[in-house]
């Protein structure tokens, strides 16, 4: 999801070392933070619906990704397609702003200090900066999956704050709130992993070989070469669809995890093998592994384009170059 930094050159002011030590983390957390947000929001209808196909709801078990979207408004009003949103936007400012800054730690400790380098360092910085966000935000990806499986009309909870006091008080304290998390990270590995690997690899190569073609001038930096947009968008779109083809069965079987009670058959669904097995044996590979995925590759590009033009302009404007 991260863009490589690129390094300042001679003839360009450098910014003072105190305020690079300062507030280039402060930042950069930012800059990671606004580029999650912009993106989850453009796509959180989608992810409503994914959720909703993910753990078969009863309410909408028959339809389709299409025939989802419309029949969400028709029963819970537009604003039912947000269901959740709330939630996931106090979880992805941190959880993205954490990515993007632990991909670049990381990638400087395995190239600095383990001599690791190459495309093979941003495969294994990515999966690393991946898990380490996702252990950090986990309770509220949890608060945000059982908010977006409510329907109009067959409410469990009645917000963040009561989702969080029941699954507490109902659910056995905080271990109610981790429900999922190995495959989640299982899962994460790959799919961070190959996404920082497919785009940085892309950009890579593309900056070398064509530079003027997929490339322009940063705007707060004329020495150091970005993306244009609609690279970024191709990137990004390919890094996606790879890194969802292979890491989505484990998002089938997290998200299950995660919902936990709120399902009728959460009883088979309380180990990653036991909820991977009964998936594939209730509903077989397309429709229960992959239940969902061809609206994973919709929510890709839309999503991957704006986190990478957001954090591109945020890494000019806060010049991050």
């Amino acid at each position: 999801m991260a863009t490589e930094a690129a390094v300042s050159t001679p003839g360009r002011p450098a910014i003072p070392n105190h305020t690079q030590g300062d507030y280039h983390f402060v930042r950069s957390f930012v800059a990671g933070g606004i580029a999650g947000c912009c993106a989850k929001s453009t796509i959180a209808p989608l992810d409503r619906v994914k959720i909703l196909l993910q753990a078969h709801s009863p309410h909408y078990k028959d339809l389709g990704v299409v025939a989802t979207l419309r029949a969400v408004p028709k029963k819970e009003g537009y604003l039912g397609l947000y269901k959740g949103n709330g939630a996931m936007m106090v979880r992805i400012f941190p959880y993205g702003a954490i990515q993007f800054m632990a991909f670049d730690k990381y990638k400087k400790i395995l190239s600095k200090q383990l001599g690791i380098s190459g495309h093979i360092h941003r495969l294994m910085a990515g999966s690393m900066a991946g898990m380490t966000a996702v252990i950090c935000t986990y309770p509220l990806d949890v608060i945000r999956a059982r908010l977006a499986y409510q329907v109009k009309g067959h409410h469990r909870y009645t917000g963040i704050g009561n989702a969080f006091q029941t699954i507490y008080l109902k659910e056995g304290g905080i271990p109610g709130f981790y429900k999922g998390l190995i495959p989640t990270l299982i899962g994460m590995a790959p799919y961070a992993g190959f996404s920082f690997f497919t785009f940085g690899t892309l950009k890579s190569l593309g900056l070398a070989h064509f530079p003027e073609l997929l490339g322009r001038p940063s705007s707060d930096n004329p020495e150091v070469m970005v993306l244009k947009t609609h690279v970024n968008l191709l990137c990004g779109g390919v890094a996606g669809a790879i890194a969802q083809t292979i890491s989505y069965p484990l998002d089938v079987a997290r998200r299950r995890m995660q919902l936990g009670v709120v399902l009728p058959d959460s009883d088979k669904c309380l180990t990653l093998t036991k909820t991977l097995k009964y998936v594939y044996s209730q509903y077989g590979v397309k429709k229960g592994l992959y239940r969902g995925l061809s609206l994973n590759y919709i929510r890709c590009v839309p999503s991957q384009a704006v986190a990478f033009t957001t954090y591109e302009f945020m890494k000019q404007t806060l010049h991050l170059n």
